[in-house]
């Protein structure tokens, strides 16, 4: 990473946003912002942002009267290099964490917008068990069994405690994902969180009802007529898609943000800033963690959500999208609705970790029976994805006229309803005469494969062209997944010969919405010299005010 990127002492808390660079931008044209009230990517200058500096080790305080908009600005205390030795633990054994189950409650995290600096110094993962559905904060009146789910992964703030008034939401063609952050509830203790849940964007009014109630909550601890008012930072095509909806219900200033740049800033924030984020992924070692670095471009960007996008990473804003292909999650999602009984996502997963693709493609050991090892392919690399089927199909015609049993059109029936076999009885199917069956699982794992496969040779070929050895994969679509997993990281490591590295993220469907998050920080915080900066500045404004007050005696 640059050495621009953070201050000489490292003690910053999150990616700066710098100026636009003039390398190539994105490949795909951007719909016009008509809601960009803000000069400079919407960032305020610090001139009309800056009314108060603290040294790194000064003392930080809440301000208890929500109705003032000069920012409260939060440094680490550590240098970058000791953040890497956090873990998942909070930093003292003897100091008792607050309660990490269920949904959070706000508190006085929502003030003002535009004033946050993420401090993160201690971060952690918090560990509590599987996703689950979030549970709406008090007010609300979402429907109960929503298709939403409230991630498990949350990131504690142990020591940030400058007050957040914004939302985050990054809004794809499946899944709508937000990012808001909250207090510990009933403790005494500073800092915070950062929650994340997600919804399928076909229920997007059951988000914008779980947005309403965090502006509720905000507006039930702040007054109603607080100034500034809850934000909302939106990313992704429904930022677009459904902007006046959002402004509508929930009555507040949404500000839309680049997809392509929120997702570098999100992953940029992750790689550089939050142990036990990033991680490579086999077999032989499901998660070894890599530590924070500083030193992270240039790099290639595999997100893959409903399509998959290919961006070449060279620095802090300075990306280009180099590729990209249709079959990506919401491929899967599609075929597999139509050729299972899976209702969602999750369920497509599980019902695939139980399947035996074998069954279903056709294998290198099916045509030679053996391992090719002369052109280096084991035998139960996969030469035909669906390879079998029809040869199955054929056999059945065969045998069924043979005995004079089922004609053609039974033998389609039959292999249909082998296919549509319920996920709740993976192996439930109906068995053609004469041949092994497949399940729905076994269908479901065949085609995860063939979409994965190919989405990790092209990241390769795309590596390649443009002479990048570390590829990140984010997204939805992974969803912590081993087998996807598996399948992204051994196709790099095969068709590199080993020379090519994937990683993987823990929050990897949330890069956007939490770039998204961070997009709205005071100008160019974060560069080399900028709190010097902000001193000097902020010494000239002390001054105006005591020649202001004294003028007024």
């Amino acid at each position: 990473m640059s050495s621009e990127y953070y201050q000489a002492e490292a003690e910053v808390v999150a990616p700066h946003l710098r100026q636009p660079s003039s390398q190539p931008q994105p490949d795909h044209p951007q719909p016009e912002s008509r809601d960009r009230e803000l000069k400079n990517d919407g960032i305020p200058s610090q001139a009309d942002q800056l009314t108060t500096h603290l040294s790194p080790n000064a003392a930080v305080t809440t301000p208890t009267t929500p109705t003032i908009a000069s920012p409260e600005i939060a440094t680490a205390s550590t240098p970058l290099t000791a953040i890497t030795s956090a873990t998942t633990s909070p930093p003292s054994a003897n100091r008792q964490r607050a309660s990490t189950s269920g949904p959070l409650e706000l508190d006085t995290a929502l003030s003002h917008p535009g004033s946050v600096r993420i401090n993160v110094k201690g971060a952690f993962i918090v560990e509590h068990g599987s996703a689950s559905p979030p549970q709406t904060p008090s007010g609300s009146s979402s429907r109960g069994g929503s298709p939403s789910r409230q991630e498990s992964k949350d990131i504690r703030l142990p020591n940030h405690t400058a007050v957040v008034s914004h939302i985050a939401v990054d809004i794809g063609g499946s899944l709508a994902k937000l990012v808001y952050f909250s207090r510990e509830p009933h403790s005494t203790e500073p800092g915070g969180r950062l929650n994340f849940v997600s919804f399928e964007t076909d229920h997007i009014d059951d988000c914008l009802e779980f947005m309403r109630a965090l502006k509720r909550k905000h507006e039930t601890l702040n007054g109603s007529n607080i100034v500034p008012e809850l934000c909302v930072m939106a990313t992704g095509g429904g930022a677009y898609k459904f902007y006046d909806m959002i402004r509508d219900v929930l009555g507040v200033d949404v500000i839309r943000e680049d997809e392509m740049e929120c997702l570098i800033i999100g992953l940029d924030f992750f790689i550089t800033e939050i142990p036990r984020e990033v991680f490579t992924y086999s077999e032989a070692d499901p998660m070894n963690f890599v530590d924070p670095s500083t030193h992270v471009y240039p790099y290639l960007l595999v997100n893959i959500g409903s399509g998959v996008s290919f961006l070449k990473v060279t620095g802090p804003r300075d990306y280009q999208r180099v590729g990209g292909t249709s079959l990506g999650g919401g491929t899967l999602w599609g075929l597999l609705s139509l050729l299972t009984g899976a209702r969602s996502f999750d369920e497509m997963l599980d019902m695939a970790s139980k399947g035996d693709n074998s069954k279903v493609d056709m294998l290198v050991g099916d045509i030679y029976g053996t391992d090719y090892g002369k052109i280096g392919l084991k035998s139960t690399t996969i030469a035909s994805s669906f390879g079998k089927v029809f040869r199955m199909k054929r056999q059945a015609e065969t045998e069924a006229e043979d005995s004079g049993g089922l004609s053609p059109v039974d033998v389609d029936e039959v292999l249909s309803s082998a296919a549509e076999a319920g996920p709740s009885d993976p192996s439930s199917s109906t068995k053609p005469p004469g041949n092994k069956h497949f399940s729905s699982s076994d269908v479901s794992v065949s085609l995860l494969y063939a979409i994965s496969n190919n989405i990790g040779q092209l990241a390769y070929l795309q590596s390649q062209v443009h002479e990048l050895s570390h590829i990140y994969f984010g997204g939805s679509f992974i969803r912590g997944h081993p087998q996807t997993m598996n399948t992204l990281s051994y196709a790099i490591k095969f068709w590199s010969k080993g020379a090519k590295q994937a990683y993987f993220l823990r929050h990897e469907g949330y890069l956007g919405a939490v770039g998204a998050f961070l997009k709205r920080q005071p100008q160019n915080w974060g560069r080399r010299g900028s709190f010097d900066q902000a001193a000097a500045m902020e010494a000239r404004m002390n001054a105006r005010t005591r020649t202001r007050e004294a003028d007024e005696e």
